[in-house]
């Protein structure tokens, strides 16, 4: 047994899923210690050549005090071994940028290396560079949009984007955008035609009679799932199709007519689905598929439950119902076996997918918030990044939160701080990828350094 010290201590044995291992033995530490202690202590008996911070976990719980603070809430005797699991620190969230918004933002996208994709309630998507210059705008819409994602594409250009979009309107749509041939240029109404970013709606996705709350693609971006207040999903493919799938009804023909829009080439193509998924009763919130493919899908929505479903087959197989828990968003965790539901309840819970068909089933973890959480995005799969989540509220907060310890966040920020009293601070949308966190709500847009990664690097300071 290794003794740290001489003065009063306690036997605990260390255990890490990282890929910093540590000596498989039982230490003596001293009571008094916390976490900066025990950190040091890692760094110094892995002989790592740059120091590395360390988060705590003990029973569950980061550990946010002293030993003996932990010991004597849990009244854990002095002799009593403690196990220790270790990870990698989160670093504090950096504000990276503010990205200027004549509107609402309701969703964010961070997925395309290099650019941030935003979409308001002005009906527009918006592309910005990291040197944080406005590269285009699209009218995509005439009403809200309520969601956006950056579709995966087999191009073999990399600066090209497929965008999947869905809106009040009714509809969603496929837009292919392209942005400038070299990145220092910026837009202006003069630029070169060449230089500047271009954008082309190239089908219209027609099955709903209410808003759209939700649209997202799946792993390989051959097929999109949208959601809507009608309490349908749709299933459909990413293909554009030579003809109409659906015809105009009189309204459509008449607005065309009004634009003097008659080349039949240049408007977007009507696009039906594959497949509607039919069995929840209230409004559906949202709906993706799971990380393995296309095959299944998972949703949830106001009438309290989350689905599972078998999308080649159109069937639900397996109902979560949840007792007055109206679910707002919804995230699956890298595994697909867990999915993480918002509520009105002002919680967000984890629950198990791999049970059989039920009517209740409890939530194995339940994140509170003191405002309605309004979206979820989980960490990018690196660096224990698995068991990490960023949820955004009502509250203009955004929590990033660790499922190994769920009693608090492990760090919160908020945004939209410049506002004036009285205007509207709401998180609506929130995305997350190589360490570059964008937020968007009533304050417009903000990109944030959180974790490791690329996003180290992304925005000027």
């Amino acid at each position: 047994m290794a003794s740290v010290s001489g003065e009063h201590s306690h036997p605990v044995v260390f255990t890490t899923q990282t890929a910093y291992p540590f000596p498989s033995q039982k230490f003596m530490i001293p009571i008094s210690w916390r976490r900066y202690q025990l950190s040091q202590l890692v760094n110094k008996a892995l002989s790592l050549p740059k120091p590395v911070p360390f988060d705590f976990l003990i029973r569950g719980e980061l550990l946010r005090g002293t030993l003996a603070e932990w010991c004597q809430e849990k009244g854990i005797g002095e002799e009593e071994t403690l196990e220790i699991e270790y990870f990698e620190s989160v670093m504090p969230p950096q504000k990276m940028a503010s990205l200027p918004q004549e509107d609402w933002v309701s969703a964010v996208s961070c997925q395309h290396p290099g650019h941030v994709v935003t979409a308001s309630y002005d009906g527009c998507v918006r592309l910005f560079d990291y040197s944080q210059k406005l590269l285009h705008t699209s009218a995509a819409h005439t009403a809200p949009i309520t969601s956006l994602c950056v579709i995966p594409s087999s191009s073999t250009s990399p600066d090209s984007l497929l965008l999947a979009t869905a809106s009040h309107d009714l509809t969603a749509r496929l837009i292919s955008l392209s942005p400038p041939s070299s990145p220092e240029v910026e837009v202006t109404a003069d630029a070169n035609s060449s230089q500047r970013a271009t954008s082309q709606t190239t089908a219209s996705l027609h099955l709903h009679t209410a808003p759209l709350s939700s649209i997202a693609s799946d792993a390989v971006g051959s097929h999109l799932l949208t959601a809507s207040w009608d309490s349908l999903i749709g299933l459909w493919d990413t293909s554009v199709p030579a003809t109409d799938e659906v015809p105009e009804d009189a309204t459509d023909r008449a607005a065309r007519k009004r634009r003097k829009v008659d080349d039949a080439a240049s408007r977007p193509r009507r696009k039906a689905p594959l497949t509607v998924l039919k069995s929840h009763t209230a409004r559906v919130s949202r709906a993706v598929f799971t990380p393995g493919g296309s095959a299944e899908a998972v949703s949830c929505g106001l009438d309290s439950t989350v689905r599972c479903w078998d999308v080649e087959r159109g069937l639900c197989t397996n109902t979560i119902t949840a007792s007055a828990k109206p679910f707002l968003d919804l995230a699956l965790t890298h595994s697909g076996t867990g999915a993480l539901a918002a509520s009105s309840d002002r919680t967000v819970s984890l629950y198990d997918l791999r049970g059989s068909a039920t009517s209740v089933t409890h939530a194995g973890a339940s994140l509170a918030h003191p405002a309605t959480p309004s979206c979820l995005a989980v960490a990018p799969d690196a660096g224990g990044g698995e068991h990490q989540l960023l949820t955004g509220a009502y509250d203009g907060a955004v929590r990033l939160w660790d499922l190994r310890s769920v009693k608090a966040a492990v760090a919160s920020f908020k945004v939209f701080e410049g506002r004036a009293p009285g205007e509207g601070r709401k998180v609506l949308g929130v995305d997350w990828a190589r360490g570059v966190v964008g937020v968007g709500g009533e304050g417009g847009v903000e990109v944030w350094r959180v974790g490791s990664g690329q996003g180290e690097r992304a925005f000027p300071s």
